[in-house]
């Protein structure tokens, strides 16, 4: 069939003395249909109308190819305007977007979303166990944030963590690997679903608040070296309230650190509403003589700009910045939360409906021109076949031996003994 492809392409060219070079059937059928129309009468007419490809046969289904040629390349977005406190001026109000980096945004979020769902889906199958956060729904997050940061940047976040170890570079089958606790694991299946870790990504901390003093030494560490680095230290509207982040503030405005607080609000700590656990739900407003801004964190294109203008702050010596992300998660708190006690499925439909970070853009994309339907179907397919073959791996790799449980315990030591689950039981620990 391809030598029969290659022949009548190659005939094509000489007649026409065009590079034609059909791969598929349907690509031959176009070549053919435009060799057609501008041998015909009425050419000058027809070769202002925009090439359709013949209509396939009841029945049968032709996919037709189309080049990078056919995309608008780039596109200029309005974006929501940012809330301000203690800024003159903040993000721009519209965001450009190439077509590769929105296929990229896409691919990143519909990722994380199919390793979340899968992971749901394992904890169901009680082949994951003990506590489990979900980030769906909060996807645009920790891709904007990603996509304005640097790699050699640090992040730091609390126990919804999966998201951001998938954008900090670390493989899926090595996130859904700890999940289930199996030697092959980002942290060798001891750390579990709060406690993952990747060069310049520092967890995943399972106590409520405590990664924000962690995170403003981080900062401390950065601006110590000169190093033009920055910290992105992530905390939920849950832990707002917590006195330990109005210490960190304070240090770190005295200290011009360059630490970007960021408090993801999900509208829910737990299963309490914002507006019945804070007495002002301005999270942005709450550094007081920090600057703050207070974004779409459903809007990806959103996120990205805003974290851009506050890493700018940042590594310009101004000191830190607080950023609120306004964002919703689908699932409940944790998977012992079924998430609807105390909200209604009417609410969480209605979030899903109009503004689904994934759903915005790949519309956005759509509207301009910037991709094809197709496209993004295939890069489901493959999303969802990447995830199915790490959750293979996560579900028959072995567990780590149990020789290895006491190891790396401390960061550089000699080996030690450990007691172990009983008195006269001892394990040898190494680092």
């Amino acid at each position: 069939m391809q030598n029969m492809l290659t022949i009548i392409s190659n005939a094509l060219c000489r007649i026409t003395g065009r590079n034609v070079g059909a791969q598929t059937v349907s690509e031959l059928l176009i070549d053919l249909s435009e060799y057609v129309n501008l041998t015909s009468p009425a050419a000058p007419a027809l070769a202002t109308t925009q090439r359709q490809p013949p209509k396939p046969p009841p029945g049968a289904r032709v996919v037709v190819s189309r080049s990078f040629a056919d995309f608008t390349p780039q596109a200029t977005f309005d974006i929501k305007k940012c809330d301000l406190h203690r800024l003159e001026d903040g993000p721009p109000l519209k965001a450009e977007l190439t077509r590769d980096q929105g296929l990229q945004y896409y691919r990143t979020m519909q990722t994380v979303r199919r390793m979340e769902l899968k992971a749901d889906q394992l904890y169901k199958q009680k082949i994951i166990r003990g506590f489990c956060h979900l980030y769906d729904g909060q996807e645009a997050c920790a891709a904007g944030i990603e996509a304005a940061i640097t790699p050699s940047d640090h992040l730091i976040t609390a126990y919804r963590a999966h998201g951001y170890t998938f954008t900090r570079g670390v493989a899926i089958k090595e996130i859904l690997a700890e999940l289930t606790g199996r030697k092959g694991g980002v942290a060798k299946g001891k750390g579990g679903s709060m406690h993952m870790y990747a060069p310049h990504f520092y967890g995943g901390n399972g106590i409520v608040g405590a990664q924000v003093p962690l995170g403003a030494g981080i900062a401390l560490a950065c601006q110590y070296q000169g190093n033009n680095q920055i910290c992105v230290t992530l905390y939920g509207d849950g832990a707002a309230n917590q006195g330990q982040l109005f210490e960190s503030f304070n240090m770190a405005a005295l200290w011009k650190l360059p630490c970007i607080f960021i408090c993801e609000n999900n509208k829910y700590g737990m299963g309490t509403s914002v507006e019945r656990a804070s007495a002002s739900t301005d999270y942005y407003k709450r550094g007081d003589y920090i600057p703050g801004i207070r974004v779409d964190g459903m809007d990806v294109l959103c996120v990205r700009e805003a974290t851009k203008f506050a890493a700018d702050h940042c590594r310009s010596g101004k000191g830190p910045i607080i950023m609120e992300l306004q964002t919703y998660r689908y699932h409940g708190h944790s998977m012992s939360d079924p998430g609807v006690s105390y909200r209604t499925r009417e609410e969480i439909q209605e979030v899903r409906s109009k503004s689904d970070p994934i759903s915005m853009l790949k519309e956005r994309m759509l509207s301009h021109n910037m991709a094809s339907v197709e496209e993004f179907k295939e890069i489901d397919i493959e999303i969802r076949k990447e995830v199915e073959d790490a959750a293979q791996f996560a579900t028959s790799d072995p567990e780590p031996p149990l020789e290895e449980l006491c190891n790396h315990i401390f960061y550089n030591s000699p080996p030690l003994e450990v007691r172990g689950t009983h008195p006269w039981a001892k394990l040898k620990s190494i680092s």
